[in-house]
């Protein structure tokens, strides 16, 4: 088994094959679970977003794409051509450039580096990461606060919350006179109020599994805000303009015959929905609808992407950075690996040393003089470190000529015979 990595994102899978293929957070202990117990994987961690999951993990990497499409109840072949695999070198640097914003749809966005780390936590709560993956994810951390400190990749970055609150303001004339409601509240729910707030919108919503939760995030709202429970939907959605949904719900909250009730008793007021989750909270349906304005997180591209031309510059500085990064550690990896053989030579050297000291101790005792005991100790010793390679040679230097030029090369032969 080897260090490998399954994912698809959004420049490979369109929404509706993301969100099949994703692990809400409330699945991801079990998920890990399985796929170490199914042999695919020694070592796993699975990072799902709204734009990309992946499975980074020491095991197999086919072995690893069956068990995903068998988790989620799909065929191989459905989601096959949207999955890139990729080899050990290739993951280091996937999970650099990711953890750094390199790969994201809002190039530099600073959200990734916490859900990789919040993925990483989960994996060693389930004992599912070990040194492999470990040393991987470690690595990446302190590539990412280097990235971030020494270049400007994510100075210039217009992130998801900010791009929210365009895209409103391209439909309605002013934030501030409009009440919105955010379902659930986590990161980026958090992340996209924060923006809203500061708009100073007339009243803020917010409805969550949890009322505590719900309730912390209002009270951290400078402007008038509210707390609910998801079961206020129907009552509240009515009175909204703006909708931002993300939870981690596993099918849809808000349907199509919701939607357009709230809308008639709106009278033709518009109403803006913005459905942030992976899987879609807002079935689909609800844009056909006169009135509804809805948007997923593929439709705020054009939006994340300004200030492009700024970015790539320091971008390239960053890939530049993240390069060096991972020719370090593939050599450090390299490295390591010969640690074993090393602790291993080492021992096998220190029981000959014991063997003979042990000789010697023994012929100083019964009175030989330690002139004779240094001679024969210095005698034994040499033909016990050397018997082995000596062996080797008479038996396999004909049929394996790489053997001699190994082992003249371990010894510095050549270097001897020139001086």
């Amino acid at each position: 088994m080897q260090l490998t990595a399954v994912g698809l994102n959004h420049h490979t899978a369109p929404l509706h094959i993301r969100e099949r293929l994703a692990f809400a957070a409330a699945l991801l202990p079990e998920a890990l679970a399985s796929l170490t117990a199914s042999g695919a994987a020694r070592e796993a961690v699975i990072l799902s977003t709204c734009n990309r999951t992946e499975l980074y993990c020491v095991g197999d990497a086919e072995a690893v794409t069956h068990w995903w499409a068998d988790f989620h109840q799909l065929q191989t072949a459905e989601v096959a051509e949207h999955l890139y695999t990729l080899a050990p070198e290739a993951c280091v640097r996937h999970a650099f450039r990711v953890a750094c914003g390199l790969d994201s749809m809002v190039l530099g966005e600073p959200q990734i580096l916490g859900q990789i780390k919040d993925a990483v936590r989960v994996a060693q709560e389930q004992h599912t990461l070990h040194s492999g993956l470990n040393a991987l994810f470690q690595r990446t951390f302190a590539v990412a606060k280097e990235v971030r400190t020494h270049t400007a990749v994510g100075e210039h970055s217009v992130s998801m919350a900010a791009a929210s609150v365009k895209m409103v303001e391209q439909i309605f004339p002013s934030i501030a006179d409009l009440q919105v409601l955010f379902v659930g509240a986590g990161e980026m729910i958090e992340l996209v109020a924060t923006y809203f707030d500061a708009k100073t919108p007339r009243h803020i919503t917010v409805l969550n599994r949890t009322l505590a939760r719900a309730e912390a995030l209002c009270a951290d709202l400078t402007g008038p805000a509210s707390a609910g429970l998801l079961t206020d939907l129907p009552e509240v959605l009515r009175r909204c303009d703006v909708v931002v949904s993300s939870t981690a719900s596993p099918l849809p909250i808000i349907g199509k015959g919701l939607v357009e009730r709230a809308i008639r008793e709106r009278r033709g007021m518009p109403m803006f929905l913005l459905d942030l989750a992976v899987p879609r909270d807002i079935e689909a349906e609800v844009g056909d609808l006169d009135d509804a304005y809805l948007y997923t997180v593929d439709d705020m591209m054009g939006i994340v992407q300004s200030g492009k031309a700024a970015r790539a510059e320091a971008a390239a500085e960053a890939e530049a950075v993240v390069q060096d990064k991972v020719a370090e550690f593939l050599s450090w990896q390299q490295s390591r690996q010969a640690v074993p053989l090393i602790r291993a030579l080492r021992d096998d050297g220190e029981r000959a040393r014991r063997q003979v000291l042990a000789n010697a101790m023994k012929h100083l005792a019964r009175g030989m003089p330690p002139e004779a005991v240094l001679e024969r100790l210095s005698v034994q010793l040499t033909n016990k470190l050397l018997h082995a390679p000596t062996r080797t040679l008479n038996k396999h230097s004909q049929s394996d000529p790489e053997l001699a030029e190994a082992i003249s090369r371990i010894y510095r032969l050549e270097e001897s015979k020139s001086r």
